[in-house]
Order: C-alpha cells, then sequence, then structure tokens
C-alpha cells in the first residue's frame, strides 16, 4: 500500500499573508487613485472642449489636487473651474462657436486686376511678372 506524502507545497504563515494583504491593499489603492486621476482628466477636457479651449495642454496649468469628484463621479464644480480659468488665463480660448472655424469660401472666385484699375506702379510691377514668367 501507499503510505501518506507530506504535501510539498507548505502554508503559508500568519505574517507571509498579512504582508500579501498589505502590499495588495497598496496596488488597490494605487490603481484607484490613478483610475481616479483619469476621470477628472476626462471629466475636465470634455468641459474644456464646451468652454473653447483651443489646446487641451493648458489643462496642466489646473492644480488636480484640488478638484474633487461627487458620488456618481463627476467633476464637482466642473463648469465653474473652467470658467474661473477661462478668466485667469483667457489666451487659452478661443471664440465659442458650434460650427467649424474654417473661413467659407469666398461668394464669388477671385480676379485678376484690370490694367485700367491699377496704379502706374502696379502696371509696370504686374507687367514685369508677366515678362518674366515666359
Amino acid at each position: 500500500m501507499t503510505e501518506p506524502q507530506d504535501d510539498p507545497k507548505e502554508e503559508p504563515t500568519i505574517e507571509e499573508l498579512r504582508a500579501e494583504t498589505a502590499s495588495l491593499q497598496r496596488q488597490l489603492q494605487e490603481v484607484t487613485e490613478t483610475a481616479r486621476a483619469r476621470v477628472i482628466r476626462a471629466e475636465l477636457k470634455a468641459e474644456a472642449v464646451r468652454a473653447g479651449m483651443i489646446d487641451l495642454d493648458g489643462l496642466k496649468l489646473l492644480d488636480a489636487g484640488t478638484i474633487k469628484l461627487n458620488s456618481d463621479g463627476e467633476v464637482e464644480g466642473a463648469s465653474a473651474i473652467m470658467a474661473k480659468f477661462k478668466r485667469d488665463k483667457p489666451w487659452l480660448f478661443g471664440a465659442l462657436s458650434s460650427s467649424s472655424r474654417a473661413t467659407p469660401p469666398a461668394a464669388e472666385p477671385p480676379r485678376q486686376k484690370r490694367a485700367s484699375e491699377m496704379s502706374p506702379d502696379e502696371y509696370r510691377a504686374a507687367r514685369a511678372e508677366l515678362l518674366r514668367r515666359r
């Protein structure tokens, strides 16, 4: 018959379990803080876009340590924070617009100026440019 063999794997001691628990708690705290910071950053980016911020790198100027999340996971007073930031650093913001910032095309295609509309100096410069192209 076979004799009972000892399990090659030893049971961890209480001290080892406590150390592992403490390590896992530290890791959980770090992950929670990282997630909190990402949520704050995302909320501030969304609010900055709504406020008309030109360059979102300007958000690095905000003190993120003072910003708090409410129970719903949203930044408390995000619009007030952006309004104050806009007053303090207006060069980071452009004019509010819900449409594209591209300029619309001219109603008529640009036409060349006629010789009769040019001054004598403009005529000489335009004529010299034409002769140079040939």
